[in-house]
């Protein structure tokens, strides 16, 4: 039974001799009897899965799941992302990493509190009686794409997990087993449960929450029939299915719910909390829910977007890449006058020392996440977009490429993203190859995703995350470290392999 006390600021005296302590009083008791009863109880229930996406930990969390260490260990992990203050981050983005990272922990740790929650609310949620039976179908497919979303991003990270469902919950509570050491579960069979799970929120969950009858308002954040969609086709992308992409990617465009927004800009303006490419986000609000995107991704000493940490940076590596005709380019703070009165610049080439009244910035800071129009309190209202439209354009292309080799709708597919930022489109598709096309994606899936934890995946997926990464590493005179046959997935958390053996890191 789970017990909730609210506990009055109480004196405790103590005197010689040994005194039993004050009894606390207890205002209110929270167990099963009591916790899943109305409707409101189902919908907080199921509104705390998706709150795991800002704040894992609860509210002013600086450790959010995507914008902190999922950012870190899909993004800073490969030629795109940096990260100079030192530390396990420092170690993350110069691939050195060990078991022992605490950002490997924390991804385990949030994406297992996301999943375990979930799990909750699959539990409980259909065996309430004073909700109807269509309100549990939505809060069940709610709750089915939530857990399907943690287990992608488990199996991305680890591969073979530990796999708990609502079953498990069931017999946790019927028979507990506090020494219970399981074994993790094969991709393939995590995958199972995945797709069993997207299915099922395609088929029940609404194309929008326009005129619901189960939610009063236009709830944009929630799960959609386009965003279950949107995921399975995510994964069939990681398993290679690739005519399976191609027929759900046509379904989701059959839905008529999203286009490109017209400006890359516009689409990650804090003003913008949604819009017609945002398939699924993690929304927030300045005033009541905010969270540290901005402290995390603005730049150092800039005018317009003051004291803030740069804690993520894009290398410049990378950013050199862009096209000075890529509207893609300019969402970064390249080149300013700092408040201190220095020039903040890339160190032009074979020089590290800056001259008098100039900084040489080590990586480069978006404005993805550090919109200067935006809030400008300590916790700020940025979204997180998690599935958007342009990743659906961009896998239909891959698909059709894998299966049939460059044509017109895979060319015209990729140009459409590109044009949206004025980028030098690409040529007739009889200039290319299955394999350079399958690079050119691989680029503009770069340019377009940068910080949106979708690198790593990438070039893993495709096949080129040991070469890509290692001659990054070479470029910056640092070693060719990454092997794929052992870094493919990150080592299971040290503190759990001390808790159960059957977790064994011996091949990672």
């Amino acid at each position: 039974m789970k017990r909730i006390y609210i506990i009055p600021a109480i004196l405790i005296f103590f005197a010689f001799s040994c005194q039993k302590l004050v009894e606390p009083k207890v205002y209110s008791v929270l167990t099963e009897d009591n916790a899943f009863i109305t409707r409101d109880d189902a919908v907080a229930a199921v509104n705390a899965v998706y709150s795991r996406l800002k704040q894992p930990s609860g509210r002013s969390d600086s450790w959010m799941y995507y914008a902190g260490f999922q950012v870190t260990i899909s993004d800073l992990t490969t030629d795109e992302g940096h990260a100079s203050s030192g530390g396990d981050v420092g170690l993350m983005s110069d691939c050195q990493w060990s078991s022992s990272n605490t950002y490997l922990a924390f991804a385990w740790q949030h994406q297992y509190k996301l999943v375990s929650d979930a799990n909750n609310g699959l539990y409980y949620i259909p065996k309430m009686e004073k909700i109807t039976d269509e309100e549990k179908t939505q809060f069940v497919a709610e709750l089915k794409f939530l857990r399907a979303l943690g287990y992608v991003d488990l199996t991305d990270a680890f591969g073979p997990v530990i796999l708990m469902t609502e079953d498990s919950v069931a017999k946790n509570i019927q028979s507990p087993d506090y020494e219970s050491k399981p074994s993790p579960s094969s991709v393939e069979d995590v995958n199972k449960v995945i797709i069993s799970d997207l299915e099922y929120a395609a088929q029940h969950l609404p194309v929008n929450y326009e005129d619901n009858a189960i939610y009063s308002t236009n709830d944009v954040g929630r799960a959609s029939k386009g965003s279950a969609l949107t995921l399975l086709a995510k994964l069939y992308m990681r398993e290679h299915e690739w005519q399976k992409v191609v027929d759900i990617t046509a379904q989701i465009q059959a839905l008529n719910q999203y286009s490109l927004y017209p400006s890359y800009a516009g689409l990650f303006a804090e003003k913008n909390k949604w819009c017609s490419e945002n398939i699924f986000s993690a929304l927030a609000n300045a005033l009541n829910d905010g969270v540290e995107i901005m402290n995390h991704f603005g730049p150092v000493n800039n005018p317009q977007v003051t004291d803030r940490w740069g804690y993520f940076g894009a290398t410049w590596y990378f950013w050199n890449t862009f096209a000075l005709n890529d509207d893609r380019r300019e969402m970064f703070y390249y080149d300013y006058i700092g408040t201190d009165g220095l020039h903040y610049m890339q160190a032009p080439p074979g020089q590290t020392t800056p001259p008098d009244g100039y900084y040489y910035m080590p990586d480069v800071s978006t404005k993805k996440y550090a919109d200067p129009n935006g809030s400008t309190t300590y916790y700020d209202g940025h979204v997180f977009p998690i599935l958007r439209y342009a990743d659906v354009l961009l896998s239909r292309a891959e698909a059709l490429n894998e299966i049939n080799g460059p044509t017109k709708e895979s060319v015209d597919l990729i140009n459409e993203v590109k044009g949206r930022s004025h980028a030098t489109l690409l040529g007739v598709a009889s200039t290319f190859t299955k394999e350079s096309l399958r690079d050119a994606i691989v680029r503009e899936r770069g340019w377009e995703f940068f910080f949106e934890c979708k690198r790593r995946q990438d070039l893993i997926r495709t096949g080129k995350y040991q070469d890509v990464v290692n001659t990054y590493l070479v470029a910056i005179g640092k070693s060719a470290i990454i092997d794929i046959n052992k870094n493919k997935y990150f080592p299971y958390p040290q503190a759990q392999v001390d808790l159960n053996p059957n977790l064994s890191n011996a091949d990672r």
